[in-house]
């Protein structure tokens, strides 16, 4: 009996065993499984192709390199970089979509294009981006409030560069006290004037506007308005008399870098693509700070600006969807963003990168976000360009032919738009509005600022974009 129990206890043992070691195999099999269902991360081999600046190469390939290490056990990486232009990257991938790269970096004024043509899709954790980001980023890369692209760099605008040993502190609050301060010492305030991109700063802050109409394409202006509170006619006299300006200039055979360490311009409008160069023109004496502000219809206003970003796309028709979008918020995160600072000089759009280490030190960087509660996205058609500039052009030599500047106006304003334009504010019918209505037409008024500057920042418009000819990305 006791044999008898003794084998069949044993046999009991062995049947155990055998149904143990199957749940076992089975709980590995599923063990090996979960990281793709955890995660939505294929395993096997996976291929990126990731479209940047030229000059991005060296810093583009040891983001990858970082990515290989940090999820090279995932998957089989071949990730290849390649040198595209992030001013066209648009119509490139546009042209031929299906072959287009999975990931790239783009202009933010060409993502309105690139969302209406279905390459772009809402991001994923469009939260976690957007909270990790500086909110202005984030709306550049949001259409109607929905996230379509992961921020990059915060720096594309403008602001004012001065040299301490010439202009004070106080000296660079407004255009009139920086124009004598470097006239008085012989030398020159430089702004390109003559540039659609930076003459907006004189109108941007005004009760004018500007913008892309529904097509998305076309351009809406009146800065040739006459019935506003600031006129477009107070707005062009105000840019002739900065142009007549002896201590005034927009030209410069050197370039501002150049006209700064010759001893030519004692102050500049630029952006962070020239710091560099000017702190080894000025040393110690280099310093930065938001836009002065300009006399116009006998008030103070603020000078606006453009602000540009860059973004990182995720293409919607990618093989390898999941692990592009898994690149692209690694490309984009603190850890990227700071390694762009220090190889490229590309201010972070990142919350945390653009305040902490070097970054916080660059004093170009404090300008420009100084300077960003008055600027805004750029949003106009390519009918913009060549109109801006020639009257920028007029301006800033003081309207030499001595034109009515109204004309000049309606001619800038007729070639934007495309339809005739004479300033006067127009009814529904079509009709000039009678001069009694004037007045009550006219939209929110432009704040008045003489010590205290407006804490109005300019709309950002960021619906229906496609910006066909915008002008040469800064950087």
């Amino acid at each position: 009996m006791s044999k008898r129990f003794f084998s069949l206890f044993v046999s009991l043992l062995l049947i155990t065993a055998l149904f143990a070691g199957c749940g076992s195999k089975e709980e590995t099999a599923a063990t090996a499984e979960a990281p793709e269902e955890e995660t939505g991360l294929p395993s096997g081999d996976v291929s990126l192709r990731v479209w940047g600046a030229d000059e991005d190469e060296e810093l583009v390939n040891q983001i990858i390199s970082g990515f290989i290490k940090e999820y090279g056990s995932m998957a089989n990486f071949n990730i290849t970089f390649e040198a595209h232009s992030e001013s066209s990257a648009k119509d490139e991938i546009l042209g031929d979509v299906l072959n287009a790269p999975d990931v790239f970096t783009f202009a933010d004024d060409q993502l309105m294009a690139l969302v209406a043509s279905g390459v772009l899709k809402k991001v994923e954790n469009d939260s976690e981006i957007s909270g990790r980001n500086l909110a202005a980023a984030s709306d550049a890369a949001s259409v109607n409030g929905t996230l379509y692209a992961y921020p990059l760099t915060a720096d594309n605008g403008y602001f004012l560069f001065y040299n301490k040993a010439v202009i004070s502190d106080e000296a660079v609050q407004s255009m009139d006290s920086l124009m004598a301060a470097a006239g008085a010492a012989g030398q020159k305030v430089f702004m390109e004037m003559n540039s659609g991109w930076y003459m907006y700063a004189f109108f941007g802050n005004t009760d004018m506007e500007i913008g892309l109409n529904d097509d998305g394409i076309s351009t809406y202006c009146n800065w040739n308005a006459k019935y506003t509170n600031i006129t477009g006619r107070d707005v062009a006299e105000a840019m002739a008399a900065i142009g007549r300006n002896p201590a005034f200039t927009c030209e410069s055979n050197d370039g501002f870098v150049g006209g700064a360490a010759d001893g030519t311009f004692a102050a500049g409008v630029s952006g962070i693509w020239d710091e560099n160069g000017i702190k080894e023109a000025w040393g110690d004496n280099y310093a930065a700070c938001k836009l002065p502000t300009y006399t116009v219809a006998g008030q103070q206003v603020q000078m606006s600006s453009y602000a540009g970003y860059k973004l990182v796309g995720v293409n919607s028709y990618s093989k390898n969807q999941a692990w592009a979008a898994k690149f692209a918020d690694w490309m984009t995160n603190e850890q990227n963003q700071t390694l762009r600072f220090e190889m490229r000089g590309q201010g972070p759009s990142n919350t945390n990168a653009s305040g902490a280490g070097a970054v916080a030190e660059s004093k170009a960087i404090q300008a420009l976000q100084q300077q960003a509660e008055y600027s805004s996205l750029q949003r106009v058609g390519g009918t913009y360009w060549d109109p801006a500039a020639n009257f920028g052009t007029l301006m800033s030599q003081g309207n030499p032919s001595g034109k009515d500047v109204q004309v000049l106006l309606n001619e800038m304003v007729t070639e934007i738009t495309g339809e005739e334009s004479t300033g006067d504010l127009v009814t529904e019918e079509g009709e000039a509005a009678p001069e009694e209505n004037k007045e009550e037409a006219t939209e929110d008024v432009v704040e008045e600022a003489t010590e205290e500057t407006t804490e109005e920042t300019t709309e950002e418009i960021i619906e229906e974009t496609t910006t066909e000819n915008s002008e040469e990305n800064k950087q």
